[in-house]
């Protein structure tokens, strides 16, 4: 019987995602399969794992870097509403943040309201804290966030992505596929779309990709991206559910958010810290 923590995958083709093979980044020419059905199966109980560690990491976690005070938008995943990131939020305001949740109620995908509504949100936190925003999105949050980041960098100082699956733009699936086809109905028209094949693009501002082998909803290769000076990816042990609380992701996110604006730098973490990680490229 295979692990539940392995992930089989099958030779990328060209035709499924619609691609040349050579646009295509080395680390995602492979079409990986949904995560195991053990991995799935047990994505709730492990959540609730990963909810109570929040709790017993506390003081470890007072300990993380403050920041600057500049403003810090954070996004939920499918389905999810502000309330999911709230114990993320809270933490973060703790640490001298200006936090605020997306406020456009449960996330169903790119509605028409949605997609007007993140910049709005953007641009009216950058305005009340006088800069650019960092953008934090958990699961499909974190494709807003990109979004966001490629449409309008004069806005965004940082994106800080959490088990998102943008290799979803080279033919990789997750478990919530069927749950967001279901809601195309309420999406808005594809002119107004973000353009799925560009998700994976290089950002012009640095981002973070925090992922984990043991997430039971999207594969932990489609949440990577090539590293280069402006992007990093991060492996943490948690489920899908509870990177919003799990320790390791929480102190990097203090982290990165703590870097001064321009003077981005990979994470690098003292070597207490980083047993909390399984590999940082």
């Amino acid at each position: 019987m295979s692990s539940g923590y392995a992930d089989n995958v099958v030779p990328f083709n060209k035709d499924v995602a619609g691609l040349d093979v050579e646009a295509v980044p080395p680390h995602l020419r492979e079409i990986g399969k949904i995560p195991s059905t053990l991995l799935y199966a047990t994505e709730p109980f492990r959540g609730v794992a990963d909810i109570s560690l929040m709790q017993i990491a506390r003081p470890l976690l007072k300990k993380a870097p403050n920041g600057d005070g500049h403003g810090v938008l954070v996004l939920p995943g499918l389905l999810a509403s502000d309330r999911s990131t709230r114990p993320l939020r809270r933490f973060l305001r703790e640490r001298n943040y200006y936090v605020r949740g997306w406020r456009l109620g449960r996330n169903i995908g790119p509605s028409e309201a949605i997609i007007a509504g993140l910049p709005q949100a953007t641009s009216d936190l950058a305005e009340r804290t006088g800069g650019r925003v960092s953008v934090i999105g958990w699961s499909l949050g974190g494709i807003y966030a990109r979004h966001l980041a490629m449409k309008h960098p004069d806005l965004v100082r940082q994106v800080i992505t959490l088990g998102s699956p943008f290799g979803v733009a080279y033919g990789h699936r997750t478990r919530a596929d069927s749950t967001f086809e279901r809601l195309r109905i309420i999406h808005a028209r594809p002119r107004i779309v973000p353009d799925r094949s560009r998700i994976a693009d290089e950002l012009t501002v640095p981002s973070t990709a925090l992922y984990s082998r043991m997430d039971g909803v999207v594969l932990w290769r489609a949440c990577m991206g090539p590293s280069t000076d402006l992007h990093q990816n991060v492996e943490v042990r948690c489920s899908h559910l509870g990177f919003g609380f799990d320790p390791a992701t929480i102190w990097c996110v203090a982290d990165r958010l703590s870097r001064p604006v321009d003077a981005w730098e990979r994470f690098s973490p003292n070597p207490v810290i980083r047993r909390l990680y399984r590999h940082i490229d």
